[in-house]
């Protein structure tokens, strides 16, 4: 219930603004992407007697196969430079990411230009907090827990194109990740446009709540 207010409190908030508000947002995300396939389980259909064909089952492999965490942002001028975690990401490492590449590209949407980024402890520590203070960024207020509001969600294609290719060990999976993250930004550019017009109509929403 208190997810269903935030949301739509949010798209109350958010009803009047315009093509040009929502073009300078920055999105933000931190995935992970696995080197063999989702962490959730799949579903496969099979004729009679197929059940346990090669084509209908997936190999397993031990300790999960490895997997790497990026950090990537997206506006409707375009992707910033994506950054690879290593280890456990905390409020300094956070910071740093801010830092080297998120703010520089923030920075090319203008002086009006708005961030985005979740609820995650590290995004709302005190460090964190603090330099985008001092850096006077404009945070966009997000409901807790509301990955489905975020329009622009690049990783699924990434993770498909990335599943569509033979890849070993997570050196490999870097290197690829790096390879098709360039290649799906005129896809996920041309749906930004659907999403930031789903956007705009968001008192839809509000009344559907």
């Amino acid at each position: 219930m208190m997810r269903k207010k935030a949301c739509k409190w949010f798209a109350e908030d958010k009803q009047t603004k315009d093509m040009d508000y929502w073009n300078r947002v920055l999105w933000s995300d931190e995935p992970k992407i696995n080197l063999f396939g989702s962490d959730g389980g799949k579903h496969v259909w099979w004729q009679a007697g197929e059940k346990y064909k090669d084509k209908c089952v997936l190999p397993t492999v031990k300790h999960g196969g490895g997997s790497v965490m990026v950090w990537g942002c997206l506006s409707a001028a375009g992707t910033g430079e994506l950054q690879f975690i290593e280890g456990t990401m905390n409020a300094n490492m956070y910071c740093d990411i801010l830092k080297r590449s998120t703010i520089p590209f923030l920075w090319k949407l203008g002086h009006r230009a708005v961030f985005q980024h979740d609820n995650d402890p590290n995004h709302t520590s005190r460090t964190a907090t603090a330099l985008l203070k001092k850096l006077r960024v404009k945070v966009l207020d997000w409901p807790s827990m509301s990955p489905d509001l975020n329009p622009i969600h690049p990783w699924g294609i990434l993770k498909r194109k990335v599943e569509e290719r033979k890849v070993f060990n997570t050196h490999q999976l870097r290197d690829v990740i790096m390879e098709e993250d360039s290649s799906v930004i005129s896809s996920v550019l041309f749906h930004k446009k659907i999403y930031l017009q789903k956007y705009e109509g968001c008192t839809l929403f509000c009344e559907i709540l």
